[in-house]
């Protein structure tokens, strides 16, 4: 049974990559495989003599022996645990998506749009880069992709265009959040298990860090596609008063979103729903008090709003639920593999055949094809060495921008495929190279550090 799980992973992982080919979606063979393997496991529950238990990290060699009805109380429990984790994942990503929608629906971004002067593509590329790496360290890099591929759309006209910038922005966005505890999910998760602490983590890894994105954006900025000017985008739209208003109070409620997490020790998902509720309160007010009969612009605008259909249910109405249910395909699949204790034992096989330092080399390159989030959690509980040890965060660098390599590495890329419509297959033929010479880049500069 748990040959065919791997085997319905590899089915639907063909599928995704092969989406533009076969012309399905790549949200259906997510969720195929997600609710396949889990009815598999449900069905075969009594042929399998391991589990992995992911509160402990520890793989439960015994449970074999047990009865059918407790085999069945395991699962569940461990369906729900999986299912919680990666619910309090989308739920703080449909809370940034909003935020970042409500943000657009009062032209927030034209504030950052106006100070970006410059025309030319290579120079655009840099500022974009360092914009997205300082971003995705404060907050992290799922909404710090999501702010800039709003931006690019601003200042882009080009589809072709923006696929690139957006590739970059990826490397960069997943580059900066893996040199803070709030900048990725994987790094938090090292925080919170108490192997390394903010200072160290933040003292070795920022230089690897900024490394990895420099080399692929250095290289990029020569190619045919940076050079020249981009093209005015022509528009009618009048900018709102709000604009730059709007835009500061929404990134400083993501910004608090850590802060909260400090001082409640809450999940990061609570603070995001406070900020979207604080947000859209400020929105809902705003959007009343610029009600004007005189304005006869804002006519259309005003009828909506009075209507009940205000700039919170807007920004609900588009969110990239495609994606959000992607990731949950994904996330709840590699959860199956990591249930049956397949992700552990491979681990661990590999682990005492190979150098920690290779290992953790190529678990960073596995999270190009496996979510990161298990892989991580997996070699919590495979290495027993203290807080702050070497290989804690050369995982915490490899899981984090690894994942760059490929598009469906990482959340960031999975929001940029789906934003920027973006084929598995373009993203590996032009990025893939560039994404690889920064992680390995990276990792030397690591070397010399440690």
């Amino acid at each position: 049974m748990a040959a065919f799980i791997v085997l319905i992973f590899i089915l639907g992982y063909v599928s995704i990559t092969m989406e533009h080919t076969f012309k399905i979606d790549k949200l259906i063979p997510a969720l195929l495989m997600m609710t396949i393997s889990w009815a598999a496991i449900a069905m075969g529950i009594d042929s399998f003599s391991q589990w992995f238990n992911p509160s402990t990290s520890e793989l439960n060699s015994s449970f074999g022996a047990l009865g059918h009805l407790e085999k069945m109380t395991i699962l569940e429990e461990t369906l729900l645990h999986h299912f919680g984790k990666t619910s309090e994942i989308l739920i703080f990503l449909m809370g940034a998506m909003a935020i970042i929608e409500m943000i657009d629906y009062f032209q927030g971004f034209d504030a950052i749009k106006k100070m970006i002067k410059t025309k030319s593509k290579k120079s655009l590329l840099w500022i974009l880069v360092i914009i997205a790496f300082s971003l995705s360290a404060i907050i992290d890099n799922l909404t710090a992709t999501i702010v800039l591929i709003s931006i690019s759309r601003k200042l882009v006209p080009s589809n072709t265009d923006r696929m690139w910038f957006a590739g970059l922005i990826v490397i960069s966005a997943n580059a900066g959040g893996a040199w803070t505890p709030i900048g990725d999910v994987t790094t938090t998760m090292l925080w919170m298990a108490g192997k390394v602490t903010s200072g160290k983590l933040m003292m070795l890894l920022t230089l690897p860090a900024i490394v990895s994105v420099f080399v692929p954006t250095f290289i990029a900025s020569f190619l045919p596609v940076f050079k020249g000017n981009v093209s005015q985008i022509e528009t009618e739209e009048v900018s709102s008063k709000y604009g730059g208003f709007m835009l500061t109070v929404g990134l400083i409620l993501i910004i608090f979103v850590p802060v909260f997490k400090t001082l409640t020790h809450l999940p990061p998902y609570i603070g995001m729903m406070l900020s979207l509720a604080i947000f859209s309160l400020i929105a809902e007010i705003i959007s009343k008090r610029s009600i004007k009969l005189s304005d006869f612009s804002e006519l259309e605008k005003e009828k909506t709003e009075v209507n009940g259909h205000g700039p919170m249910l807007k920004a609900l109405s588009k969110i990239e639920m495609p994606s959000i249910l992607f990731f949950l395909g994904i996330l709840m699949t590699v959860a199956a593999m990591e249930s049956l204790g397949l992700i552990f034992t491979f681990g661990q096989n590999v682990s005492a055949s190979i150098s920690q330092n290779l290992f953790v080399t190529l678990l960073g390159l596995s999270s190009a094809i496996i979510d990161n989030v298990p892989l991580v959690a997996a070699s919590i509980g495979m290495f027993r060495e203290g807080i702050d040890a070497n290989v804690w965060h050369f995982i915490a660098y490899a899981a984090g921008t690894g994942g760059s390599i490929l598009i469906i590495g990482s959340a960031a890329g999975v929001v940029a495929m789906g934003m920027e419509k973006i084929s598995f297959f373009w993203y590996f033929k032009n990025i893939a190279l560039l994404a690889a010479l920064g992680y390995f880049a990276g990792i030397g500069v690591l070397f010399l550090l440690a």
